[in-house]
């Protein structure tokens, strides 16, 4: 029997039984090929179908993607430049992603669970389970690839004509994406979990909603496809998927802990706060399972030194609903004063203010460190506040996949770009997200004036202000979770990657500088060192040369500004990047998949 509170992992060390079952370790040459084991193992019962299905989870991100994902996103600032936007330093050679074994299982499961002595009820639940899964694998494929095969059976080694086919449009295998998720809306006989870690069927909905959120606005903007006619549907169904969630699921928005914490504790909680987390990776000190978030974010060499642009820090808004950029002399605040009196969101998402940590059972302040951070704009949102955690894969807190506030902006995002948007609308999404971070102003109807940051700085080519704000919102809440790259890509904002990586303003040289008001100098910039360095205190050299060669960190003005960082390596975006090149290897054992345009070389 699956125990209730069951965590990924487990799923995938009971679906090991099932494959012992299935194929076993013997070396008798004369066992059953997995293909054609006796199928009564696992579709002759619900227990059976209940534990094969386990082996679907896979399918997910695992315990350490998801925060990893936004390492190519325009507000990261990382320890080098991607080579995915480096100028020929990415192509098919080295390209990945052309896996399909787990399509293989999920495909086997759906063509033979036909049992008839089993209730259909039981059967389609299971189905449905499966073309979930199918659902969010192909969509992972599609975001990637555009046009690929649709496969929706188990493929044998004499299957020529299934193994070396072509690709198949993107319009084919989206509606079949579709289809899959509503057979699994209409099946999944699961509505609620407690454990926020078994799919149910709001899960379903959360994810048609990403889905055809995704995909409406991608026809939309993207018209070189031409397909920019059949957007509306799919943002309908993107709208109604989310409503479907929003009236029925019984989710709300987390508030323990009030506007200073309710947001951090998703993040940092051991137990998913399944009030709104809808899906999450759940840690499990039984079974040795934590994840590795401190290490990634805390550590000079494992990770890769995440640091937020000022660009982004900008785009938080003062706590009474006003855009941080329309105060006079924004852009010329220390870090000190630019993070006092802003959404709440920023003090749970940055090290900043009062924030301090356990070191050792003792309680210190923890500013930046730049021995860590390059912009100054550290992360701490899947950080826990001990640092016992930094040094290793022991993090013990959940990691979300999937949340209601996600739900509401794919609502509220659906429902302004269809032009239906209403007062009401707003208050319950956009309006309800920035009341748990205490904002005051501008909850209770949707803006009329576009925001002029936004549209400089981001967005060009957008005038409605409520759409504006919508994308704001998005890439606050959501920072870190995985969703911004492709953002990015259903907006056609791909060339926003080529931008600077800015860090906090430095008002002079040689001055430190003390970043949490706790009376202690913890930065100093320099060109020339002092001959008596404070203790404690991080002392950065931006001298346009280092050692003979350009310095990666300086500042804008010189001798002040914003501190800029990897700016001597070029950046280049093109509109083929939109795609990923198919695999080399891929490509020469079927020709016929032919490569995405602008990746031939």
């Amino acid at each position: 029997m699956i125990q209730q509170y069951i965590s990924r992992l487990q799923r995938v060390l009971m679906i090991a039984g099932m494959a012992a079952l299935l194929s076993s370790c013997s070396k008798n040459l004369d066992q059953t090929p997995v293909a054609t084991a006796d199928r009564d193992a696992i579709f002759g019962s619900e227990a059976g179908m209940k534990l094969y299905t386990n082996s679907f989870y896979d399918v997910l991100p695992g315990m350490g993607d998801v925060f990893r994902k936004d390492a190519m996103a325009d507000y990261s600032a990382v320890s080098g430049v991607p080579d995915f936007l480096r100028t020929g330093a990415y192509n098919a050679r080295v390209a990945d992603g052309w896996d399909w074994k787990q399509l293989r299982n999920i495909n086997y499961f759906i063509v033979n669970c036909n049992n008839p002595a089993i209730d259909s009820t039981v059967r389609n639940n299971y189905i449905g389970l499966a073309r979930f899964f199918r659902a969010y694998f192909y969509f992972e494929k599609v975001k990637r690839f555009g046009n690929v095969p649709w496969i929706n059976k188990p493929l044998s080694i004499d299957d020529q004509e299934g193994l070396y086919a072509g690709r198949d449009n993107r319009t084919l295998v989206m509606d079949s994406v579709i289809a899959d998720l509503d057979f699994a809306a209409e099946h999944i006989t699961l509505k609620s979990d407690a454990t926020a870690s078994q799919i149910t069927k709001y899960v379903v909905y959360g994810l048609k909603s990403r889905v055809c959120l995704f995909e409406g606005t991608f026809r939309k903007y993207q018209t070189s496809y031409n397909l920019a006619e059949t957007a509306p549907a799919l943002l309908q169904k993107a709208a109604d998927a989310a409503k479907k969630v929003m009236d029925e699921g019984g989710y709300t928005l987390n508030q323990t802990g009030g506007t200073a914490l309710a947001y951090r504790q998703l993040f940092i909680s051991t137990a998913p706060v399944a009030t709104e987390v809808m899906l999450s990776n759940v840690t499990s000190s039984t079974l040795a399972v934590y994840n590795d978030a401190n290490w990634y974010f805390t550590s000079a060499t494992y990770g890769n030194r995440l640091s937020f642009t000022r660009n982004f820090i900008n785009t938080y808004l003062n706590i009474d609903g006003t855009p941080f950029t329309s105060k006079a002399g924004y852009d010329t605040l220390p870090f000190i004063k630019e993070t006092q009196g802003r959404d709440k969101r920023l003090q749970q998402t940055i090290r900043m203010g009062a924030y301090t940590r356990t070191d050792n059972g003792k309680t210190v302040a923890a500013p930046p460190v730049f021995s860590y951070t390059y912009t100054g704009y550290m992360p701490i949102k899947f950080s826990l506040d001990d640092t016992y955690y930094d040094a290793g894969t022991t993090g013990t807190n959940a990691i979300c996949l999937m949340r209601y506030a996600e739900i509401l902006l794919n609502y509220a995002e659906a429902t302004a770009e269809l032009g239906k948007l209403s007062d009401n609308d707003w208050a319950k999404t956009v309006g309800a997200l920035r009341t748990r971070a205490g904002i005051t102003g501008g909850v209770s109807a949707k803006p009329t004036v576009a925001d002029n940051y936004l549209k400089t700085n981001y967005f060009p080519g957008i005038s409605d202000a409520a759409l504006l704000e919508i994308r704001r919102e998005r890439g606050i809440e959501l920072v870190l979770e995985g969703f911004r790259f492709y953002d990015l890509v259903r907006w056609k904002q791909g060339d926003l990657l080529t931008r600077s990586w800015t860090g906090m303003y430095v008002p002079a040289l040689d001055v430190p500088m003390d970043l949490n008001a706790d009376g202690k100098m913890d930065v100093c910039f320099y060109k020339t060192a002092p001959a008596q360095q404070i203790s404690g205190v991080t002392y950065i050299n931006v001298n346009q040369t280092l050692n003979g060669t350009v310095n990666p960190q300086v500042l804008s003005q010189d001798t002040h500004g914003e501190i800029h960082w990897l700016d001597n390596v070029s950046r280049e975006w093109a509109d083929y990047k939109y795609l990923y090149p198919v695999p080399y290897t891929d490509l020469q054992l079927n020709p016929k998949l032919g490569q995405n345009p602008g990746w031939e070389l």
